[in-house]
This record gives structure tokens, C-alpha cells and sequence, in this order.
């Protein structure tokens, strides 16, 4: 099992990784902006999801594959980088629609397809899996007891990190973001810059060495 102080220092250094400037706190950013703050804690929610697939795939020495095999790394950032250009194409088509007060507002997703969205941003970035593989393993011991449930703890701690760091960054631009929905030209630019984002988080991934 983890010590208390190992535990410790383990979540001040997520929380710190947490809160650099990131794939995933971008998507949180610009989702939440997007569609408020209930919808960006979705996103939120299946981001933390998807590192429960990252942490499994290290105890179970899944992720070494994507550490020695350059195929299957660039599948997966490309099936990655393939979903976020979607998600930019869906960006700049997006318009705002009348309400039938007279008001306008950009139409919502559903909580369940956000929640995806979280999971399949994450599942799909295989520089997490990469980085969990390097980093958990650390803070492990045999000494300890079992590595596996030494890895499935400190992947719970990260998430809790995580979740904490995300969920601030939801309010604050989910709070920005439902003022400016009130404005229809506001709501095309936001569109658009989400867009942007998400083309720029594409090539970014496409680009990404193991």
C-alpha cells in the first residue's frame, strides 16, 4: 500500500501536472465555454473516466505496447487527431438558433454525448498512456505489497487531482461562457475559436513523437 507520505507528494505533483496547459484542460476550457458549466463537468467527468482505461492499461502492462510499437502509437493519435478535426468541423458549423422568446442561443449537447466526448478525448491520446507508464510506476514498491493496486491507487489519486483542477476550470469558463451565449455574435466567435482549438489540438497529437 501507499504511504501516507508518499500519497501525499504524489497528489501535489498532479495536481501541479493538472493545472499545465494541456489537451485535456483546453477541451475543458473551451467545452465548458461552449455549452456552460453543467455540460463542461460532463466533459470533466469522462476525461477522469478515460484515465481509469490509462491506469488499467499500465497495471496490466498494456501500455508498454504503444512504448515499443511506433504502429500502434500512431494509430491511436490518429484515430485521436481524426476525432478532434471532427469536433472542429462540428465548431464551424455551429450557428446560433432562435428561441421562440426572440432570444438565441447555441444548441446543446446532450450530458451522455459530452460525457463521451471526455472519454474518447482522453482514450485516444496515447502520450497519457505513455506518461502514466513512466511516471506511476515511481512511486511503487514491491515492498509495499502488490504494484497493480500500488499503480490503481495512484491513478485514483491523479483522477481525483484531475477532477479537481478540471472541475474549477469548468465553472470559471462555463460562468464566461453562458454570458456570452447571450450574444449571437459572440456565440459564431466562440464557435469559431473552439474550432481553432480543437484543428490546433489535432496537429499538435499528429505530431506527437513516442
Amino acid at each position: 500500500m501507499l504511504t501516507y507520505q508518499i500519497a501525499l507528494s504524489f497528489f501535489g505533483i498532479a495536481v501541479l501536472l493538472a493545472l499545465a496547459p494541456g489537451p485535456d484542460n483546453l477541451f475543458v476550457l473551451m467545452q465548458s465555454a461552449l455549452w456552460g458549466k453543467a455540460a463542461g463537468m460532463a466533459v470533466v467527468l469522462g476525461l477522469c473516466t478515460g484515465l481509469i482505461g490509462h491506469t488499467f492499461a499500465v497495471a496490466i502492462g498494456l501500455a508498454a505496447i504503444f512504448a515499443t510499437s511506433a504502429t500502434a502509437f500512431t494509430i491511436l493519435k490518429l484515430i485521436g487527431a481524426a476525432y478532434l478535426i471532427y469536433l472542429a468541423w462540428g465548431a464551424f458549423r455551429a450557428s446560433a438558433t432562435a428561441t421562440p422568446d426572440g432570444n438565441t442561443k447555441t444548441p446543446r449537447l446532450s450530458y451522455a454525448a459530452l460525457y463521451r466526448r471526455g472519454i474518447i478525448m482522453n482514450l485516444t491520446n496515447p502520450k497519457v498512456s505513455l506518461f502514466f507508464l513512466a511516471f506511476l510506476p515511481q512511486f511503487t514498491s514491491p515492498e509495499r505489497g502488490s504494484v497493480a493496486l500500488q499503480i490503481f491507487s495512484l491513478g485514483g489519486l491523479f483522477m481525483l487531482a484531475a477532477f479537481l483542477v478540471f472541475t474549477i476550470i469548468a465553472i470559471f469558463s462555463g460562468t464566461f461562457g453562458e454570458l456570452l451565449q447571450k450574444s449571437p455574435r459572440a456565440q459564431l466567435w466562440l464557435n469559431r475559436i473552439a474550432g481553432t482549438v480543437f484543428v490546433g489540438l489535432a496537429l499538435r497529437l499528429v505530431f506527437t513523437e513516442r
